[in-house]
């Protein structure tokens, strides 16, 4: 992930993607099928993974932590995917964001193309829980100390969905 997205070094990115095997884990066995709604796109993404080992799970132990990391390589590997965001930079406290995200080629130095991303997990909640979860997570990005365009998403990993949303098209459609 962090040859493809600047705003993670290989530190974080196996972080991420450590707490996400382990998320997997909990509910499914590799391959699996996971839904993704995101920029009026409805798509199905194959996830495959090697299966997480005592030692890791037992590093991960604490749900919370593990399903917010775990939630991060999702969520950034949706972006990607559906719309060809990359993670540029952590965003600061406040700004109602996790990432800063931009498209994929895009310097780092280009503030006018970034976008904030707002990004969220759920370990067993419903589909109906994942999209709660995006509506709350789009009031927190219009809240947030910012004036750049938000997104957010959400993995909901017992329910094998990742939706994303512009909090701009969220709030015309409100």
């Amino acid at each position: 992930m962090e040859q493809r997205h600047h705003g993670l070094t290989k530190a974080i990115a196996d972080m991420y993607t450590e707490a996400a095997t382990v998320c997997l884990d909990r509910h499914h066995q590799s391959p699996t099928d996971f839904n993704l709604n995101g920029s009026g796109v409805r798509s199905e993404a194959a996830v495959e993974w090697r299966r997480s080992d005592a030692r890791t799970r037992g590093a991960w132990a604490n749900e919370i932590d593990a399903t917010e990391a775990g939630a991060c390589a999702c969520a950034l590997a949706a972006v990607e995917l559906i719309d060809g965001l990359v993670a540029i930079h952590r965003a600061e406290t406040k700004t109602g964001a996790d990432y800063y995200i931009a498209p994929k080629g895009t310097p780092a130095e280009d503030l006018q193309k970034w976008l904030r991303f707002e990004v969220s997990g759920v370990d067993s909640g419903s589909e109906s829980t994942v999209k709660r979860r995006l509506k709350d997570k789009l009031t927190q990005a219009a809240t947030g100390k910012s004036d750049l365009p938000a997104m957010a998403g959400v993995v909901g990993f017992r329910a094998k969905l990742i939706l994303l949303a512009d909090l701009q098209n969220s709030q015309a459609s409100n």
